[in-house]
């Protein structure tokens, strides 16, 4: 199999859970949308967008996707089965429509579109963005509070896809500090070599950097 990827959010938390996962697969870094390379990748993944894993006649796009194949086939527990599994499906489906959706709308702003000359910030945005995050916040702060992982006593994959966003947050901004149990949270995955540096190895080049308004 093979992971193509890039060090966008969603690809980089693909690339992120095969490493956790120690999956023995290979990875290609990919640009979908570069000029000439749309009809290569749109077999793969009609939306042409990343990460795509691909097998023999076969592909799969989206990162959850993605986790949950990786995580069968390493026969592992970080895709939770079992009872504990609408638990964890819970924390994706409501991370991925609130705090995750918050950060996105945030880092969107001040980091996609900075990034790749799509416009000005638009600050009600911006506003609208920090007003859900903490709404969010606020509930996966009193979680957090009470145990130091989302689905029982280990990590899993809600973990990470609830963190897509956060090794963004130097151009994203978001206040973290404000909340003590999800900054405790947050620095136990980085201590995930995987997570902390998924592209340490790979041929991955660095994102452009964010242009600053003046």
């Amino acid at each position: 199999m093979k992971l193509l990827f890039s060090r966008n959010p969603n690809p980089r938390l693909a690339v992120a859970t095969a490493r956790y996962l120690k999956a023995k697969i290979a990875f290609e870094f990919a640009l979908p949308m570069a000029p000439g390379q749309a009809e290569r990748y749109r077999a793969l993944n009609p939306n042409l967008t990343l990460p795509i894993l691909v097998g023999p006649g076969w592909s799969l796009w989206e990162a959850d996707a993605i986790a949950c194949r990786l995580s069968r086939v390493a026969h592992s527990d970080f895709w939770r089965t079992g009872d504990d599994e609408a638990e964890m499906i819970r924390w994706l489906s409501w991370g991925k429509e609130n705090f995750v959706r918050a950060c996105d709308m945030v880092h969107f702003e001040r980091g996609t579109k900075q990034r790749w000359g799509l416009g000005p910030v638009d600050k009600a945005l911006v506003a609208e963005g920090l007003r859900q995050f903490h709404t969010a916040a606020a509930i996966l702060e009193a979680e957090l509070s009470r145990r130091e992982w989302l689905v029982g006593n280990s990590i899993s994959y809600a973990d990470f896809r609830m963190a897509t966003f956060l090794p963004f947050n130097d151009v994203a901004g978001l206040p973290l500090d404000d909340y003590p149990s999800i900054r405790r949270w947050y620095g136990r995955l980085e201590t995930i070599d995987a997570w902390r540096d998924p592209f340490q190895g790979l041929e991955a080049p660095p994102l452009p950097p964010v242009k600053i308004e003046a």
